[in-house]
């Protein structure tokens, strides 16, 4: 079963907020999604906790 989780997240390009969601079901993610506001790629790194706790760093593609 795949767990999908809500989160509420700053795009790194124009600062706005914008909600993404995250598949739960797998521990270590590494993708690119585009900011819903600017359209510009965000890198997402995210890893899930034993516990379920999310860690997500976001950077923009020049970093």
């Amino acid at each position: 079963m795949h767990t999908l989780e809500e989160k509420a997240v700053q795009c790194p390009y124009c600062g706005e907020t914008i909600d993404v969601l995250i598949d739960c079901s797998v521990a270590a993610q590494n993708y690119i999604e585009d900011c819903q506001v600017c359209c510009r790629p965000i890198i997402f790194d995210v890893t899930v906790g034993q516990w379920g706790d999310i860690n997500l760093a976001l950077t923009h593609e020049n970093e």
